[in-house]
């Protein structure tokens, strides 16, 4: 039975910690953290010679419906040689994750009955978890909803103000603008039309905006939709700037400092033995250290015109046109550039050199004196993205020695973002999805242990070989090492599923499967175990951006494997139907061009059987997740509208009987419809009411399904 319910969804955002015991002989600790939740668990990275870690990593875990799990973390400290120690841990029942879900500090708990950890203060963990539990419906059930919000972005750019995208854009605020920004990004980018949908949000940004010094530096839907539309298309390009210096930084560990107050003089004394040097020195030898990284990573940013994703240019192009319409004086001449540098440099490059990790340009967070140097290096950036406008203002007055290396950048910025925009070419409205991952750039590289084809009279640790696998927009291939001449492949396109596989199946960890198809529509299966959770989401990450365009992808899978007759995961019986199920129409096909019935993937001859697990394409890194999966994209945007019904009723429907004369829309004083014309009251409620309709088919479907799951009868197919 394929499960249409996506089951529970556990986001757990860990922090920080204080005041944990050292555990090292150097008096500190090397603290990771462990989650675990039902059957899953997860890890931090670990974060070296500390007591007051800060990850700020975002955990989430999925399990099926049934009895809720606690969720416990624990806090370990990392040895090289040995076991690792035990820092603590918290534990919270189900009815807290339901009802409260925690958020704050947390004192840290020994073991149950362990005498030895007891008796002493072991610190405190600092959390924010959300719990969620949603259903995901077949495809066709969302259709009308992404209708309407692909409609919006198609429209005349008057009707901007009354398109259902509009009044959603009036429904959000505060965090959950943040994850809505996310959902409506993946699903434009899977549909094709990310360059319309900012387009659209950008001409609403920049109309409402009187101050020009103001613009995009709030945290509005436009800011947010940008911000993460650089973060999904933009990760290879961002790599492949930074990344050589950002090594350089981790690799040299060099002690720069220019705060007086930050001085450690006698840290300075300890590496040199040649005495306690002046403050001056000390600012010389960092200066000369900081320029010597700084004019890298700007020969690299400035020479990277060509290597930026096509699809970040044209939105740029669209972005500083629209600037340069609303604010055409003179006096305005450089916010057209500063709208675009507050997003490259100030919301792309900067984080990302101060939070390598976060961007996976690390594995490991830095310590604190890399931490420090990295903080410098992200300051300069940002004073070189904000073109100099509040150089040698502010408390920072000690970054003065750098002004003239910052001033001769910012002219170099402005060259290249005249270049940066200068590109040909309109992107398509309704044209397919842009493949996420270059055809020749190598984008993952590393030793996996692959199973073999049939293992059959092997132990399952024998069944598994070390290779050296290397993955490219074109092909995934491996070998017995780097250097191996001989080498085995597998063309991307023919990827059709990349999914985990549960531990129990062959009693290992980390383990993937990747199913093909050949072209004779037989499914094939490899599996592949990583050396650790990281990893694994890694792999995961890349393997499905690069195969996002690819068609026929599979709606469901096994988990398990099939051993002894049956399948582990279901105890299903029937092989001939392996990995195989319904398929929805593909994510990257236009939705004017999509086919009203299901399509099919056949295997074998005319079996078809289906799995047990629904395929999904998103595994989180960070903050940025793969953008095709738009049915569960789709219902985050109905939950988001179901948290609002209420308002938009209020707002758009209350005094739809009454008077619409301006007058009486004065007198009301409606925030929503203050100023507004008569013609734009009635589309605005108009969209209101087709947004309506549809919530209340999307409830009353998910309310068939629940009476289906409660009366423990298998999901058939709904009346549309």
């Amino acid at each position: 039975m394929l499960e249409d319910v996506r089951g529970r969804c556990l986001r757990c955002h860990v922090l920080q910690a204080r005041d944990l015991a050292p555990r090292d002989i150097s008096g500190t600790s090397d603290p990771f953290a462990r989650v675990f939740w039902g059957s899953q668990s997860l890890e931090t990275s670990t974060i070296k010679k500390t007591r007051f870690p800060h990850w700020d990593e975002v955990l989430e875990l999925r399990e099926m419906p049934g009895s809720p799990s606690p969720l416990r973390v624990e806090l370990w400290d990392w040895d090289m040689v040995g076991k690792n120690d035990f820092l603590g841990m918290v534990e919270f029942p189900p009815q807290v994750l339901q009802q409260n879900p925690p958020n704050g500090w947390f004192h840290l708990l020994p073991f149950p009955r362990v005498e030895e950890d007891s008796g002493a203060s072991l610190g405190a963990l600092r959390l924010k978890v959300r719990l969620t539990e949603d259903r995901v419906l077949p495809s066709q059930y969302y259709q009308p909803l992404r209708e309407l919000l692909m409609e919006s972005v198609l429209r005349p750019a008057e009707e901007d103000a009354a398109s259902p995208l509009a009044v959603l854009e009036e429904l959000t605020s505060g965090d959950c603008r943040q994850e809505l920004a996310t959902k409506l990004v993946k699903l434009f980018l899977g549909q094709g039309l990310a360059g319309p949908f900012l387009d659209y949000l950008t001409r609403r940004e920049v109309a409402r905006t009187t101050d020009p010094n103001t613009l995009f530096r709030s945290n509005s839907l436009a800011s947010k939709s940008m911000e993460q539309f650089l973060k999904l298309v933009g990760m290879p390009y961002l790599h492949e700037v930074l990344r050589p210096v950002i090594n350089r930084v981790f690799e040299e560990r060099k002690y720069m400092e220019l705060d007086p107050c930050k001085m450690d003089l006698g840290r300075t004394r300890r590496i040199s033995f040649k005495g306690a040097p002046s403050e001056e020195h000390v600012r010389e030898v960092s200066l000369g250290l900081l320029t010597g990284y700084l004019g890298p990573i700007m020969d690299a940013i400035v020479g990277s015109v060509g290597r930026c994703p096509p699809a970040i240019r044209l939105a740029f192009k669209q972005l500083r046109h629209c600037v340069e319409e609303r604010f055409p004086q003179a006096e305005h001449e450089d916010v057209k550039n500063l709208a675009i540098s507050g997003f490259l440099f100030l919301r792309f490059f900067a984080p990302a050199i101060l939070t390598p990790k976060l961007f996976d340009l690390r594995d490991q967070h830095a310590d604190p004196q890399t931490s420090r140097s990295l903080l410098l290096l992200a300051k300069a950036v940002q004073s070189i993205g904000n073109l100099g406008q509040q150089l040698g203002q502010g408390k920072e007055l000690w970054m003065a020695p750098l002004h003239p290396f910052l001033l001769q950048s910012i002219s170099r910025v402005r060259d290249f973002l005249d270049q940066l925009v200068d590109v040909d070419g309109k992107e398509e409205p309704g044209g397919p999805a842009r493949a996420l991952v270059p055809p020749s750039v190598t984008v993952r590289e590393g030793y996996l242990l692959k199973r073999k084809e049939e293992p059959s009279g092997l132990a399952t640790r024998f069944a598994f070989k070390k290779r050296y696998f290397r993955l490219s927009g074109e092909m995934l291939s491996y070998s017995r090492n780097p250097e191996w001449q001989t080498r085995s492949s597998i063309p991307v396109s023919h990827i059709r599923a990349v999914e985990r596989v549960d531990e129990g199946a062959f009693q290992l960890p980390h383990v993937m499967q990747v199913v093909t198809q050949d072209g004779a529509g037989a499914l094939h299966t490899t599996y592949l175990q990583c050396k650790n959770v990281n990893e694994l989401n890694q792999w995961l990450s890349a393997l499905r951006k690069a195969s996002a365009p690819n068609p026929d992808k599979l709606a469901a899978c096994h988990p398990g494997v099939f051993r002894s007759a049956h399948w582990t995961c279901c105890l299903q019986a029937e092989r001939s139907g392996e990995g195989a199920g319904r398929t929805q129409a593909p994510p990257s096909t236009p939705v004017n061009q999509r086919e009203s019935h299901p399509t099919f993937a056949w295997v074998g001859a005319a079996t078809l059987a289906a799995g047990c697990s629904r395929t999904h394409s998103a595994v989180t890194l960070g903050d940025w997740s793969d953008p095709l999966d738009p049915d569960a994209e789709t219902q985050m945007v109905y939950r988001q509208l179901l948290l609002g019904r209420d308002r938009l009723r209020m707002k758009f429907l209350e005094d739809s009987n009454l008077v619409t004369t301006p007058e009486a829309d004065t007198e009301k004083g409606s925030s929503a419809t203050e100023g507004a014309c008569p013609d734009a009251l009635a589309h605005q409620r108009e969209a209101a009411a087709c947004l309506l309709e549809v919530l209340a088919d999307l409830d009353q479907a998910h309310e068939e399904f629940q009476h289906q799951e409660q009366r423990k009868v298998a999901p058939g197919p709904l009346r549309p």
